[in-house]
C-alpha cells in the first residue's frame, strides 16, 4: 500500500462554480500563462512553487498573482474552489497530501486549459519532437492577422504579442501539444486533452530520456494522436519523416502531407536564403503559395509549410496565410538577436537536442555567410545531460567555426558512466578540425570569448535554460571593448 494519501479520482473534475484557483507549480511556462489567463477572467488566482525567481516571478507579480515560495499544506488554507496540479508536482508533495485531505476538486494543466478556454472552440494543436513552438506561433500570428481573433497557449513568448497566451473570441485556438506526461496522476501526453480538430505532426524522434525508456515508447505515445482526431478532422504530417508518416497512416480522418519529397501532397520547392530570411514555393494539390519568412534554415521553411497547410484548411485565404507568415515577428529564444556590439552579433536559441543544434547552425550559416559562426553550448535538459546523444552531438556542430562548451551540472541519481561528457565532445570536435574549448561556468567562457571574438563574428548561444545570463554578460563585455576601441 502507498504511504501517500491518494487523490480521489472522483474529484478530478471541473467544479460547477469557480472563483478561486490555486496552481501548484505555477512558475512553469504553461502554468504561468494559465494563471495569467484566469486572472484576466477576473478570478482570484494564487500559486506556489519552489525556486521562485525572475523572469516568471516578475511576470506573475506584474499580474498581481501571489506566489508562495515552497510547497506547504497551509498554502491551501485560503480555501480555493479548484487546484490545478502542474506536472512538476510529485505524489509525495506536502501540498498534494493537503489536497487529498481537503477533498477539493483538482485538474491537470491540460484539463484546466480545455475546461476554461477550449470549450467549443475549434482547436489547432501542434505536436512533434521539434518545431512545435515556432509552428504554433506562426499559426496563431497568421490567424490573428487574418482577423480570426484566435486564442493561444504556446511554450514561448511571441514577439508580436509579448506574451505566450491570448484568450481570443473563443471560436478558434492554437495550442502546443506536448507528448510528455500530463501530471503524476495522468502519465499520458498532454495533446489528447486539447481535443484537436486540426493537428500537425512535425517530427517523431527520441527525446525526453527521463520520461521515455526508448524510441518505441516515444512512437507509442505519438500513436495516440490519430486516435483522438475526429473523423471529420485533419492531420497535417511531415511527409519527409518516415516515423511521422507511419503514425499518420493510423488516422481515420483526412491526412495531408508536406515536405520536400515527391510523394508529399504539399511540396516545398526552391528554398532560397538571404540576409533577411527564407523564401520558397509551396505547391499543393490545387494551389501554389509563395511563402517568405523572416527566419533562417530549412527547418523553419518546414515549420512555415506546416502552418500554411493548416491555415488554408482552417479557412484562411492563401494570400492571407502567406502574408501572415511573412509578417511573423518571431518567438523569443528562437534565433533571437539579443544585440550587437563591437561588430559582433549575439543570438539566443533554445536548441538543446542534436537535431535542433544542427539545423539551427546550418540556418545561421546560410544567413550570415562570410562571417565566423561561434556556438556557445550548454547541455541543460534532462536528456542532453545523459550520454544518449553523445555521438550525435559530436556531429551537430559541423556548421560552426568554433564551439565553446559549458561543463554541465551533473544529474542527480544518474550513474557517472551514463552522463554526457562535455570534455569528450570538445575532444571529438577538435579531432574534426573545429576549434573547441571547455569552460567551467559562464564567466570563464566570457573571458575566453573576450580574447577570441573579432568584429564580424556571430555568436549563437544554444541552451534551453538561462545559461547564467551569458548573453547580457557577453554583450556588456563587447560594449566595453567597443568603448575602449573608440578611445
Amino acid at each position: 500500500m502507498s504511504r501517500f494519501a491518494p487523490l480521489d479520482p472522483g474529484l478530478n473534475r471541473m467544479p460547477d462554480a469557480v472563483r478561486r484557483v490555486h496552481l501548484m507549480g505555477v512558475c512553469g511556462t504553461a502554468m504561468g500563462a494559465l494563471a495569467a489567463m484566469l486572472a484576466e477572467m477576473g478570478m482570484d488566482v494564487r500559486g506556489s512553487d519552489s525556486g521562485v525567481y525572475p523572469p516568471m516571478s516578475d511576470y506573475l507579480a506584474a499580474r498581481r498573482i501571489p506566489v508562495s515560495e515552497g510547497f506547504r499544506p497551509d498554502n491551501l488554507a485560503w480555501g480555493p474552489d479548484l487546484v490545478v496540479v502542474g506536472n512538476v508536482i510529485r505524489r509525495g508533495n506536502p501540498e498534494v497530501a493537503a489536497l487529498a485531505r481537503a477533498a477539493v476538486p483538482y485538474l491537470s494543466m491540460p484539463q484546466a486549459l480545455a475546461g476554461f478556454f477550449i470549450k467549443d472552440a475549434r482547436s489547432l494543436v501542434v505536436c512533434g519532437t521539434h518545431g512545435k513552438t515556432t509552428t504554433a506561433a506562426m499559426l496563431a500570428s497568421a490567424l490573428f492577422s487574418a482577423g480570426f481573433d484566435p486564442g493561444f497557449v504556446i511554450g514561448g513568448i511571441l514577439a508580436g504579442f509579448d506574451a505566450n497566451f491570448r484568450i481570443g473570441s473563443g471560436r478558434i485556438c492554437v495550442l502546443e501539444g506536448d507528448e510528455y506526461d500530463t501530471a503524476f496522476f495522468d502519465k499520458g501526453p498532454k495533446f489528447p486533452h486539447y481535443r484537436p480538430g486540426i493537428a500537425i505532426l512535425t517530427s517523431v524522434e527520441f527525446d525526453h530520456a527521463d520520461i521515455f525508456a526508448d524510441f518505441g515508447a516515444v512512437k507509442k505515445t505519438f500513436a495516440r494522436l490519430p486516435a483522438v482526431l475526429p473523423a471529420d478532422g485533419l492531420l497535417v504530417v511531415n511527409g519527409d519523416d518516415p516515423e511521422a508518416v507511419r503514425i499518420a497512416a493510423l488516422a481515420r480522418c483526412r491526412v495531408e502531407s508536406y515536405g520536400t519529397g515527391k510523394g508529399c501532397g504539399w511540396r516545398m520547392l526552391d528554398p532560397v536564403a538571404d540576409g533577411e530570411g527564407m523564401s520558397f514555393l509551396l505547391r499543393g494539390p490545387d494551389r501554389e503559395l509563395r511563402l517568405r519568412l523572416p527566419m533562417s534554415g530549412l527547418h523553419n521553411c518546414m515549420n512555415a509549410a506546416a502552418a500554411a497547410v493548416a491555415l488554408v484548411n482552417a479557412g484562411v485565404a492563401g494570400e492571407e496565410a502567406a502574408a501572415g507568415i511573412a509578417g511573423f515577428a518571431g518567438v523569443r529564444r528562437r534565433q533571437e538577436v539579443r544585440g550587437e556590439a563591437f561588430g559582433v552579433t549575439v543570438i539566443d536559441d533554445f536548441a538543446h537536442h542534436p537535431t535542433a543544434v544542427a539545423v539551427t547552425l546550418d540556418g545561421l550559416r546560410n544567413r550570415y555567410r562570410g562571417r565566423r559562426l561561434i556556438a556557445v553550448f550548454e547541455a541543460r535538459s534532462n536528456t542532453s545531460r545523459r550520454r544518449v546523444f553523445q555521438e550525435r552531438f559530436a556531429q551537430a556542430f559541423a556548421a560552426a567555426d568554433a564551439v565553446f562548451v559549458r561543463e554541465p551540472e551533473p544529474l542527480l541519481g544518474v550513474e557517472a558512466d551514463e552522463l554526457f561528457s562535455a570534455s569528450r565532445l570538445v575532444d571529438d570536435l577538435t579531432r574534426q578540425g573545429i576549434r573547441a574549448e571547455l569552460g567551467p561556468d559562464p564567466e570563464a567562457i566570457v573571458v575566453r570569448l573576450e580574447e577570441f571574438l573579432a568584429p564580424g563574428d556571430v555568436v549563437a548561444v544554444l541552451s534551453n535554460g538561462g545559461f547564467g545570463n551569458i548573453h547580457e554578460r557577453l554583450l556588456a563585455m563587447l560594449r566595453g571593448r567597443e568603448k575602449q576601441a573608440r578611445g
